[in-house]
């Protein structure tokens, strides 16, 4: 279901906005300050309800605002919804919708490349396990509630734990935990398998399309190798005392790590910038090539300055990627960044700022 049009209201540098959006490519371009990235993030505020740059979401109002508005408009055959999404200085959250698409749950998925979000290849294995969780959830819907229940069955075994160790529960009743633990352990690592497996292939051809050379590679190394819940229990049964000792769970998919490697060394440590850009371009591809053949899906792809480490040639690769299957918005600073492509939208980022409008009374006078 594409996006028509966004709005926004104080949302960080911006006072008010809006932008009409092409079916298929639509290009923000100018000076660097002008708001190109806070678009993309008002774009994805307004679609997931939460910011795609900090963890923080008060940090999206603009100084002397109220509070942060932001609104996308979607359209097809059925008619026209709108999801809004606004937080205010006080911390309240509102999250709206309305319209055929709003009943049937139909807002696409989101794929964004930000140069802040290479703290997935740089950042600590939490970043990745969340990655790859959330692209659990993308793909297969009915799964989007085992990470939430694994991370319920993992702070009861550590309660327990603590307890025990501080002499105030029974290490009897810690067998029963683990039985749960276990089930919900061996879901999370098959769907993550499942996951990795997804994109394996297309993350290697895409990173050698980008210009990787050898191809990165990706592979999922899960904590526990098990097979089967009971296996996890006994494994869990093995490592009992060490966990009492230590008063909590260390063995267990919260353990696990995305390993992304070129030539056969970490990309996180020996990667330059530029090849992680580029893996990182690749992985979000890779991501989106998964949801097409699993879903039938193309999600909504967010990309900021993402030419900046690609020569001529390999720009038009990724614009005739894009083309044609779903809809991109893509910043850069010069226009010509972008290898034109029929159906190219181009925004100049000077024409984002809208002058409030007067009030009323004023505008009678």
């Amino acid at each position: 279901m594409p996006l028509t049009r966004v709005e926004l209201r104080g949302f960080r540098n911006i006072e008010r906005a809006g932008v009409d959006l092409g079916a298929s490519i639509t290009v923000i371009h100018g000076a660097n300050g002008a708001g190109k990235t806070n678009l993309l993030e008002a774009i994805h505020f307004a679609l997931t309800g939460g910011s795609c740059r900090t963890r923080n979401d008060r940090e999206m109002i603009a100084f002397g605002a109220p509070a942060a508005r932001a609104e996308v408009t979607l359209e097809n055959s059925d008619g026209r919804s709108r999801y809004t999404a606004s937080i205010a200085r006080s911390g309240e959250r509102r999250i709206d919708c309305d319209g055929p698409a709003a009943a049937s749950s139909e807002r696409p998925p989101v794929g964004v490349f930000l140069p802040d979000r290479l703290v997935l290849i740089k950042g600590a294995p939490a970043e990745r396990r969340t990655h790859l969780d959330r692209l659990v959830a993308a793909i297969w819907p009915a799964r989007a509630e085992l990470r939430r229940r694994f991370g319920r069955a993992l702070a009861q075994r550590n309660a327990l734990l603590a307890r025990i160790r501080s002499g105030d529960g029974d290490a009897q009743a810690l067998a029963a935990w683990d039985g749960a633990f276990a089930r919900q352990a061996l879901a999370v690592i098959e769907a993550r398998r499942e996951a990795t497996d997804a994109v394996t292939a297309p993350f290697a051809a895409l990173s050698r399309e980008l210009g990787l050379e050898p191809a990165a590679e990706l592979r999922y190394r899960p904590r526990i190798d098990a097979t089967s819940a009971e296996e996890i229990e006994a494994e869990l049964a093995e490592r009992r005392d060490e966990d009492l000792a230590r008063g909590y769970s260390a063995h267990g998919p919260q353990a696990d790590e995305l390993v992304l490697e070129f030539g056969g060394r970490a990309l996180r440590r020996y990667g330059s910038q530029g090849q992680q850009r580029l893996a990182l371009l690749a992985l979000l591809l890779a991501e989106r090539q998964a949801l097409i053949d699993r879903r039938d899906v193309v999600p909504l792809m967010l990309l900021d300055d993402v030419t900046s480490e690609l020569d001529l040639e390999h720009r038009r690769l990724l614009v005739e990627r894009l083309h044609g299957a779903g809809q991109a918005v893509i910043t850069a600073t010069e226009a010509s960044q972008i290898p034109v492509q029929t159906g190219l939208q181009l925004v100049a980022a000077g024409e984002l700022q809208q002058p409030q409008a007067p009030p009323a009374s004023a505008a009678a006078a």
